[in-house]
């Protein structure tokens, strides 16, 4: 039986546990104008680039990165909790548990790092990350190579490419999976997924936009991190500002988000930044962002949206309608929250 959408968005949990947590604040970014984000750029969060990012190919308009060992180590903080907020819709947490049982990959206790270069070609869905849109997504862990691959071919196929055996999971798009090592791998979905995942194995360490690398140096030591050049974004992007052309505007003002993520004690202080083209299109937005909070409580309070959530998607979404703060300063934005174990439905003592 074909693998579905969720079943597919399983095997790339790896890339796909970023972008979750990125989409769902870009919903109420743009849609509700309701978000998230964050703390300025401190010293204590600067460092060198992961190894796993440095793989990716550095002409990718956006770029994230996950530390599971640093969020491991946050007392009483449910990671695995955290990581399914990437599920649609309440049936996904049987379908995570399927992937779990098949491959004998948990990402809440098997994942160590994970970094994902993303090509987003419309705004802001899961469903784009299935359809139109590119990523790919160098991890390291701990893999059960014979189930995995028995998982991908019970469906896949394998596709040779000179020295390179890549494992290729069917859909529309299919993804593309690669092993470098018994703890690295390399998963790319989209269009030429395959050349993709073929491309990051063979390019090695290639110079990254010295702008952008400046940035991500900035907050490379944060366990949690996520930046979108939106200079560099498809003009398909912003199809659903068509009916409202000085949101369209607004939108276009963005040039730079940037997601954080940094723990202290049990809590991780999350922030998104949005760096905008003049502190006037800045100050309209944090208006705008302000303004915008009951729309989102509306929203979430509304039967049918309740539907197509977890329980504990509802309850981190009503935290995020409620807690988060939203700053203005000079062209930068910044919206910033707090994620707590009980946010995301843990016990704590």
């Amino acid at each position: 039986m074909p693998l579905s959408h969720k079943q597919r968005a399983l095997i790339a949990v790896l890339v796909l546990i970023l972008l979750a947590i990125a989409a769902v604040i870009a919903f109420y970014y743009w849609r509700i104008n309701r978000p998230v984000a964050g703390p300025a750029f401190s010293p204590e969060i600067a460092g060198p680039p992961p190894d796993v990012l440095t793989l990716l190919p550095p002409e990718a308009p956006a770029v994230a990165y996950i530390d599971g060992e640093a969020l491991r180590k946050i007392p009483n903080f449910p990671v695995g909790k955290l990581l399914t907020l990437a599920n649609g819709n309440p049936a996904g947490q049987k379908q995570y548990n399927d992937f779990v049982r098949g491959t004998g990959f948990d990402p809440s206790t098997d994942l160590d790092r994970a970094a994902t270069a993303y090509w987003p070609t419309g705004f802001g869905t899961i469903e784009n990350v299935l359809g139109q849109d590119r990523f790919v997504s160098v991890a390291d862990g701990r893999f059960d190579q014979t189930k995995i691959k028995a998982y991908i071919l019970h469906t896949g196929k394998l596709i040779n490419r000179g020295t390179q055996t890549i494992y290729q999971a069917p859909g529309n798009p299919p993804l593309s999976l690669e092993f470098l090592s018994p703890t690295r791998v390399v998963i790319a979905g989209g269009h030429d997924a395959t050349d993709l995942v073929a491309n990051t194995v063979s390019g090695g360490s290639r110079p990254r936009d010295p702008a952008m690398q400046l940035r991500i140096q900035k907050i490379a030591g944060a366990p949690l991190f996520a930046i979108a050049n939106t200079q560099h974004l498809p003009q398909s992007f912003y199809a659903n500002f068509q009916n409202a052309p000085q949101l369209e505007q607004l939108a276009r003002s963005v040039q730079v988000l940037t997601l954080v993520g940094q723990p202290t004690g049990d809590v991780v202080n999350l922030g998104l930044t949005a760096e905008c083209d003049a502190s006037n299109s800045a100050l309209t937005m944090s208006f705008l962002l302000e303004g915008g909070r009951m729309a989102a409580s509306m929203a979430l309070g509304s039967p049918q949206s309740r539907q197509q959530m977890t329980r504990e998607q509802i309850a981190f979404l009503d935290a995020l309608v409620n807690q988060a703060k939203i700053a203005h300063q000079g062209r930068q934005v910044r919206i910033s929250m707090n994620i707590t174990p009980a946010m995301l439905g843990a016990r704590t003592k």
